[in-house]
């Protein structure tokens, strides 16, 4: 260590206690303990740090570093006790101790209802239970999707609404590498869902609504009717922004969302630090300006902070958007009413107080990728920007702006790989364009939204939006088309992910600070982290497996082979878009696969029926084929596919199935009845929507 260089934890001493805090996160969540245990151990070592103020003094000098160690482990505790009470289900009115399929529940609707392809969907507050007689006052959440026959154009936020349909608990699809939906929902504390028909429904209007939430949504409401007025009607345009300005992105084209992905610039569409920041330089600048305001310290503060966390709560309050504003929310008072301090300490803060307030924000990926975007800025950019000396004042700048942007990037990359299985060649040119141009269609639509009332402005204004993000689109769209525009299809585990971090700290600390043991650990990180994708990558080759996936309505097997797999299902599901992307495409990255084949050593087909290696697989999508047999055929594993009109008694009369799986492209409530069937049959069954996507290993 550099001998006038002050340590991290001396300089920014909330690094010493948000440490302890994400520890006690981690532990509560993966070992859940009880509240008892929690409660002794947070008491019995808060009294054993106080009872250190009653030793001796010299006891309580050779005994300091312990006392350091106690304080770290109180703070463990608290961040137990905090990851327990933040947990719904371990309150006593949270209404899954009292809720059963038969009972009624009194809602609120909690939100405005967002358009899906079938259905509107919103959150609903329980509000309370019909226990035992009577209705007991309970909370909790959970998800509404209102069919689009039903009587959902007529409900709005704060309506109330008896139901009596039977909840059903958010579950994973169970495909490999999928999104951990399960856990996200669980998060939000949401663990429920239900889907309502137009009968399920007895809905009354309620307006004691909370007014600050009615403000942010009919101030987001307010600002969606003036984008859509004075915008095109187009996705690609009116998506943008209104993404852009204010987070909405119900009306977002998922292709578009992918290429801004693909080409490293999806942070300008979701609501980052980045529009924060700008918004603060604004506000600063108009406030500096007012002869009534500038004048007064208080009254500045005041209103800047007031209009950045007025902003923040319109775009949704996300994980992202609350980390900058409790971030300036700090800067601003540090620096108008204090002396400056270290800016790692105020990111810090801002991470202590916001895992206070909710410690699930520390799986957020926002959070994360904020966090770790504004650190490798802090860190970096100077040192990659002095690296450098560049003359020409907009060189310079142009310099300037790249020093950033690989800043971030450097300390993001192995998050973004372990998420998003790419890495977009092309982020330094589409950040260089797409930045500079999205700050000015945002200051755009600001002025749109604020002089909306005067048609002519409004009417210019929108055109002008409308031309910057056609161009903007343009450009990404373009990049992305480019060859070799990404590196795809990269695996990245939990284990692999920490190493690649490791390297990356000790290979910038080594450039740094010229530390010859930080060199030699970056070495041993890598050499850690080539022996571990080599072994992932040697077990890859070595598998034989089936898997059946868990893809609403439509049907998705995959017969694997070392690296190469047979895809057998719907055509929809071959072409690049958001269904492949969501659920094969993770699978397969984290199952090693490489191309789809059309002949795979160890599968043999005949008609319906498949013999991979020493399993017999049959699929029945129609009566036709099996009606055909005549003898009772053995088989390892039938697949019941597309709802057949079938009997499963019938089936077993032509069939001897070891297992019988219905997939995702059945109805619920056909599988339902099948099921029963198999129950009066001894028959073994797997209902993939319900208990997610089937694996078998092949033995070698």
């Amino acid at each position: 260590m550099h001998p006038y260089r002050i340590p991290i934890w001396k300089a920014a001493p909330f690094y010493r206690l948000i440490l302890p805090l994400i520890i006690g996160i981690i532990v509560q969540w993966y070992n859940q303990f009880p509240f008892d245990f929690i409660i002794c151990c947070f008491v019995g070592f808060i009294g054993s740090f106080l009872l250190f103020q009653f030793l001796a003094i010299e006891f309580r000098y050779k005994l300091q570093a312990f006392r350091g160690v106690v304080l770290q482990v109180v703070i463990i505790f608290f961040a137990i006790l905090l990851t327990w009470q933040k947990d719904i289900r371990h309150h006593k009115e949270w209404f899954g101790h009292y809720y059963h399929d038969s009972n009624a529940l009194l809602i609120r609707i909690a939100e405005p209802l967002t358009e899906k392809p079938r259905s509107y969907k919103c959150e609903g507050v329980v509000k309370a239970v019909y226990y035992s007689g009577k209705f007991i006052p309970v909370r909790g959440k959970l998800l509404i999707y209102f069919s689009k026959d039903s009587v959902s154009s007529s409900i709005h936020y704060g309506d109330q609404m008896l139901i009596n349909k039977p909840l059903q608990p958010i579950r994973n699809s169970g495909n490999p590498g999928a999104f951990n939906y399960e856990r996200y929902a669980a998060f939000q504390q949401v663990f429920h869902q239900v889907y309502l028909k137009a009968g399920d429904i007895n809905l009354f209007h309620d307006n004691v609504n909370n007014p600050a939430k009615t403000l942010i949504f009919s101030s987001q409401k307010y600002i969606i009717d003036v984008l859509q007025k004075y915008l095109p009607s187009d996705k690609n345009i009116l998506g943008i922004a209104e993404a852009l300005l204010i987070g909405y992105k119900e009306d977002l084209d998922k292709d578009l969302v992918q290429a801004y992905s693909n080409t490293g610039v999806v942070h300008i569409i979701a609501i980052s630090g980045l529009h924060l920041g700008l918004i603060y330089v604004m506000l600063v600048w108009i406030f500096n300006k007012l002869p009534f305001i500038k004048r007064s310290r208080l009254i500045k503060v005041l209103f800047i902070l007031g209009s950045l966390w007025f902003f923040s709560l319109l775009t949704g309050a996300s994980a992202s958007v609350l980390r900058s504003a409790v971030m300036f929310t700090c800067i601003v008072i540090g620096k108008n009413f204090f002396t400056q301090s270290s800016i790692y300490n105020s990111i810090a803060a801002s991470a202590f107080l916001l895992l206070c307030y909710d410690p699930y924000f520390l799986w957020d990926v926002g959070f994360q990728l904020s966090y770790l975007a504004v650190i490798g800025i802090v860190w970096l950019q100077q040192a990659i920007y002095r690296s450098v000396y560049i003359k020409n004042k907009q060189l310079n700048k142009i310099w300037n702006m790249i020093a950033v942007t690989l800043a971030a990037q450097v300390i993001t990359f192995p998050i973004c790989i372990y998420y998003f299985h790419q890495f977009p060649n092309v982020f330094l040119v589409t950040n260089l364009l797409a930045v500079p141009l999205s700050t000015i269609i945002l200051f755009t639509e600001i002025f749109l939204i604020a002089f909306a009332r005067i048609n002519i402005l409004g009417v210019y204004a929108g055109k002008m939006v409308s031309l910057l993000v056609q161009l903007m689109n343009f450009i990404i769209k373009s990049c992305n088309d480019l060859p070799f525009s990404r590196l795809d299809n990269i695996y990245s585990g939990v284990l692999s992910t920490w190493l690649l971090y490791g390297m990356v700290f000790t290979t910038c600390y080594w450039m740094l600070y010229k530390s010859k043991p930080m060199f030699k650990a970056a070495l041993i990180c890598l050499l850690a982290f080539t022996i571990f994708q080599s072994v992932a990558t040697f077990k890859g080759y070595q598998q034989k497996k089936i898997v059946v996936y868990n893809i609403p309505r439509q049907r998705a097997v995959d017969f694997i082979v070392g690296n190469k797999y047979l895809f057998l299902g719907d055509s929809i599901l071959q072409q690049e878009g958001l269904l492949q992307n969501f659920h094969l495409k993770p699978a397969r990255i984290s199952m090693h696969l490489g191309k789809n084949v059309q002949k795979l050593n160890g599968l043999q087909q005949e008609h319906n029926c498949w013999q991979f290696f020493d399993k017999k697989i049959m699929i029945i999508d129609s009566t036709v084929f099996y009606e055909k047999l005549s003898n009772r055929i053995k088989i390892d594993i039938l697949i019941i596919s597309k709802n057949p009109a079938i009997k499963i008694s019938a089936i077993t009369t032509a069939i001897k199935p070891s297992i019988i799986l219905f997939d995702s492209s059945n109805s619920l409530w056909k599988i339902a009845n099948w099921k029963k069937e198999c129950l009066a049959l001894a028959l073994p069954c797997f209902s993939i929507p319900e208990q997610g996507a089937f694996v078998l290993n092949i033995d070698q």
